[in-house]
């Protein structure tokens, strides 16, 4: 799961700056292993300090400026395992895309093919087997339950998400 990118070195003692991708920064604490670019080379955290939107990241075997200067442009990944555990009703994208989308009266509306943020709230798209697509707020009063093990998501169409 991508958690960053580096963006640039930053200092003489081979820190990054790091624009971050994950709702979860505070995780990213001394110790914790990430994985840099395509090789996933694996890299532990020393220091993690915070800075203007993003955040500072020194690895232990990084130490010059020119060793940082390497990183640049790399995404930092974090194992599955290693994810932090989220609240009782909430999910990471991707355990959900790829989900069998059903309406509370069992039409198959498609597969979760897409999430779009959005200011408010997330809007998942379900495409169907014909390509048409329906566009459903990820809001209590439509998404009803998902259940991971069965890969499916229950949902109730509000009037207009429909078209004939």
């Amino acid at each position: 799961m991508a958690v960053g990118r580096v963006s640039r070195p930053h200092g003489v003692n081979g820190e990054v700056l790091v624009e971050i991708y994950t709702d979860f920064p505070e995780h990213l604490l001394p110790e914790t292993v990430v994985h840099a670019g395509e090789a996933h080379e694996p890299l532990t955290i020393r220091r993690c300090r915070k800075h203007k939107h993003g955040l500072l990241l020194a690895f232990d075997d990084i130490i010059t400026l020119e060793q940082a200067g390497l990183l640049r442009g790399r995404v930092l990944y974090v194992a599955a395992a290693d994810r932090a555990p989220l609240p009782e009703g909430e999910y990471y994208h991707y355990q959900l895309l790829g989900l069998r989308v059903m309406a509370e009266d069992g039409q198959d509306l498609g597969t979760l093919t897409e999430i779009l943020k959005t200011g408010a709230n997330d809007v998942y798209v379900a495409t169907g087997a014909d390509g048409s697509e329906i566009l459903l707020p990820a809001i209590p009063e439509v998404v009803l339950d998902v259940d991971l093990p069965r890969r499916r998501m229950r949902v109730r169409l509000l009037p207009g998400l429909l078209e004939e």
